[in-house]
C-alpha cells in the first residue's frame, strides 16, 4: 500500500469536484476549491476522522467496500478507480468480478433525472446510488452498512419496506429476482461478494433457498410497484430498467403515467422532498 500517494490522490480528487455537480450548494464561504472533507465523508458513508487519516497517510488498509464508496463519492473514472485500488493494495475488482464502479457519465444521468426517483443497482441487487427523490420515495438506505443496502437481503430477511404487494405479486417477484441472481452467477462465477450473498441468503431464508434450488435463469426486466409513502400516501409507479454499456449496473427509474393521481402524488413528494422520511426501501 502506498499511503503517501493514496493520500495525495484523495485530496486531489476531492479538490477538483464542483459541489453543485454532486447536488450540494456551492455556498459563498468556501475557502478552498472542491468539496469539504465532511461532505465527501457523508457521500461515501465513512467517518470524517477516518477520511482525514486516509488523506494524511495515517490510516491502515481501507477495505474494498470503503474504496468503492470513495470512488463513487469522488466520481472517479474507470482508470482512476483501478488506480485507487492499486494504491490501497487491492486487486482491481473488475478483473475477477462484476463492475460496481459508477462512471461520471452515470452520475450525470442521475443528476439530470432529478425530478424522478432513480436508483442504481449492480448485478447482485446491491444499491450503488440513489438520488434525493429515490430517498424521499423509498427511504434512506445509501448510508447503511453494505449488507443492508442489498435489496434481496432486505426482502428475504423481512426488513421494513414501503412496497405494498399481494402474496401472488411477492411470489412472482421472488421467482424473477432469484432467477436474475442465478444469471449473474453465470456471468461472474468468481465474484466473491455475490457468492457470499447467495450462501448467506440460503442460510437465513428458507424461501430463498427453495427458489434457488429450482434453477431458473432469467434477466429481471421492468415492473410496476405500489409504494405506500407515510406522508403522501400510496402510488403505483413503473420501474423501468436502463442498463449501462460495458457493465452490469442497472439504472432504475420510477415514473407515473402523466395526468394520473399517481403522477400528482409523485409531484407532491418532489415538492416536499426528504423531510422526516426515515423508512427503508425494497
Amino acid at each position: 500500500m502506498d499511503r503517501t500517494e493514496l493520500a495525495r490522490c484523495l485530496r486531489h480528487w476531492r479538490d477538483r469536484l464542483n459541489p453543485v455537480s454532486v447536488g450540494l450548494p456551492a455556498g459563498s464561504l468556501r475557502r478552498a476549491p472542491g468539496l469539504r472533507r465532511e461532505e465527501v465523508a457523508h457521500l461515501a458513508g465513512v467517518s470524517v476522522d477516518y477520511l482525514a487519516r486516509l488523506e494524511q497517510g495515517r490510516a491502515g488498509n481501507p477495505s474494498p467496500s470503503v474504496l468503492e464508496a470513495l470512488a463513487r463519492a469522488l466520481r472517479l473514472t474507470d482508470d482512476e478507480n483501478a488506480h485507487l485500488f492499486r494504491l490501497a493494495g487491492h486487486a482491481d475488482p473488475r478483473t475477477n468480478g462484476m463492475t460496481r464502479h459508477m462512471t461520471p457519465g452515470v452520475h450525470r444521468i442521475i443528476d439530470r433525472l432529478a425530478d424522478s426517483p432513480v436508483i442504481v443497482l449492480d448485478a447482485a441487487w446491491q444499491l450503488v446510488a440513489a438520488n434525493p427523490m429515490a430517498t424521499a420515495l423509498l427511504g434512506e438506505m445509501i448510508s447503511e452498512p453494505a449488507r443492508q443496502r442489498n435489496l434481496l437481503w432486505r426482502h428475504f430477511t423481512g426488513m421494513p419496506s414501503r412496497v405494498v404487494a399481494t402474496p401472488e405479486e411477492d411470489a412472482a417477484f421472488e421467482t424473477a429476482v432469484v432467477a436474475d441472481l442465478r444469471a449473474a452467477v453465470g456471468r461472474y462465477p468468481d465474484d466473491v461478494p455475490l457468492r457470499t450473498l447467495i450462501t448467506d441468503l440460503r442460510k437465513v431464508s428458507p424461501r430463498f433457498d427453495q427458489r434457488w434450488q429450482h434453477g431458473s435463469v432469467a434477466r429481471h426486466m421492468a415492473t410496476r410497484k405500489t409504494i405506500l409513502h407515510p406522508q403522501v400516501g400510496p402510488m403505483t409507479l413503473d420501474c423501468d430498467v436502463l442498463t449501462v454499456e460495458g457493465s452490469d449496473l442497472r439504472i432504475v427509474v420510477y415514473t407515473a403515467e402523466p395526468g394520473s393521481s399517481d403522477a400528482r402524488t409523485l409531484a407532491l413528494l418532489n415538492t416536499i422532498g426528504t423531510q422526516t422520511f426515515t423508512a427503508s426501501p425494497e
